[in-house]
């Protein structure tokens, strides 16, 4: 019910938010005619995700619909089978990917129907280590994911995260990364190696966010 009027970013161009024309969209209306993820598993590696009920978690309502890959699942911080969310993140990211959608509950997730692969590498306060990331890139592609979702990074290089990043793209995996946050024009790492696929952030009209951060890796 909540994608119109406000997912104006998944809307193709001409469509209408709020009364506004929106032509700044990715189209995944057109892109819904032709696959809406079936059969494509998508590794979410961040935070966890509040896909299962376990101990104190609880699988959030926005994705009581969306399909998990739980036995794949494996959290790298606390070293278990049980990639659940302790901060928020991550689920958030699965949301966008997946989330359960045409169920009368909130928004639209983008390939709805891919199957999500919760791979923990950040603790409760949002951080990590390049080690931990690195392990959970290789255990994607070891899962069978065909892309990994990496939105988070940090500014120093290392040949650990690159050679990981490197080994996914061998192995015929997409790996798409987040730009950064900060606003400037450094991108962040993994998203600056040229294997990733480098997202930054745009506004309703088209010109860049305020905070995204930017540079000629943007692709």
């Amino acid at each position: 019910p909540l994608f119109k009027p406000y997912q104006w970013n998944f809307y193709d161009w001409g469509m209408l938010s709020n009364g506004y024309v929106s032509n700044y969209g990715v189209q995944a209306v057109s892109a819904w005619t032709i696959s809406t993820g079936t059969g494509v598993k998508v590794a979410v590696v961040d935070t966890g995700v509040a896909y299962e009920d376990y101990g104190p978690y609880k699988q959030a309502p926005d994705l009581a619909n969306t399909y998990f890959d739980v036995d794949g699942a494996y959290d790298f911080v606390n070293g278990d089978t049980h990639a659940n969310d302790d901060e928020g993140h991550g689920t958030h990211v699965a949301g966008t990917i997946a989330q359960s959608t045409n169920n009368a509950t909130g928004v639209a997730g983008i390939a709805y129907e891919a199957t999500i692969l919760p791979v923990k590498v950040l603790d409760a306060n949002g951080s990590g280590t390049y080690d931990h990331i690195a392990s959970g890139v290789r255990w994607a592609v070891d899962h069978g994911a065909r892309v990994i979702n990496l939105s988070l990074g940090g500014s120093f290089d290392s040949q650990t995260l690159h050679d990981a990043i490197t080994y996914a793209r061998n192995s015929g995996v997409v790996v798409v990364c987040a730009a950064g946050n900060s606003g400037n024009p450094r991108i962040i790492y993994p998203a600056k190696y040229p294997e990733c696929i480098s997202v930054g952030a745009t506004r309703f009209d088209g010109a860049k966010t305020k905070y995204s951060s930017y540079g000629p890796q943007l692709k």
